[in-house]
């Protein structure tokens, strides 16, 4: 009888056990089921979030013919999207760049020595050949120069404009470092480039018909 009970309680942990091992298993399944739901949801969100701003955007510009209204409505609703940020378009112009800068669309308390007064000839045919979007370390690498604690304390990008292959100039865009651009934020911002260079270019074209 002693030994019957003993075999039986030997059964009831093995069963135990192995119930155990099931349900850890279970719980482990079902954890990794609940992790692949919440990153699809957050990719989700991400898309949908970059489908809003670019219909938006795109709602925004519609109709707008004139080059400086169109890049002055493009910096306000990028600024929008992003926060307190400088926005400065960069515009090839023949074998020059001409800037953009829209001065009541600055975010207050910057330093008098902006970033784009940083940049050369070089840099910025440098930029627009890469056909890529560029970091502060790239720009350094492609000749800008600057005073490094001034630079170190700087989150900056250039987003590039262009259509099939030719490039029309970029996007600079930058803020303070303690407020770092995200790749959420310029991910929605690469998202709208295809159409604004579109609109830029078509704006480019009716100011030379006019003149």
């Amino acid at each position: 009888m002693i030994v019957e009970d003993k075999n039986q309680r030997r059964r009831l942990r093995l069963l135990i056990g192995r119930l155990n091992k099931e349900r850890k298993k279970r719980a482990k399944q079902i954890d990794m089921l609940c992790n692949d739901f919440i990153t699809a949801q957050k990719d989700f969100i991400k898309r949908l979030n970059a489908i809003t701003f670019a219909a938006n955007f795109y709602e925004s510009i519609i109709g707008t013919t004139e080059l400086g209204g169109l890049l002055q409505a493009a910096i306000r609703l990028i600024r929008g999207e992003i926060g307190e940020a400088n926005v400065i378009f960069f515009l090839r112009e023949g074998d020059n760049f001409e800037l953009h800068i829209f001065e009541g669309e600055r975010p207050s308390g910057l330093e008098k020595r902006q970033l784009e007064n940083y940049f050369s000839a070089e840099l910025m045919d440098n930029i627009c050949n890469s056909n890529r979007m560029c970091t502060l370390e790239d720009m350094l690498g492609m000749g800008l120069e600057g005073n490094p604690a001034a630079l170190s304390r700087i989150s900056a990008v250039t987003i590039p404009l262009g259509l099939v292959g030719a490039s029309l100039g970029f996007i600079l865009i930058y803020r303070s470092s303690a407020d770092k651009l995200t790749a959420d934020e310029l991910s929605n911002i690469s998202a709208i480039t295809c159409g604004l260079s579109q609109a830029i270019q078509a704006c480019q074209k009716l100011l030379q018909a006019a003149h």
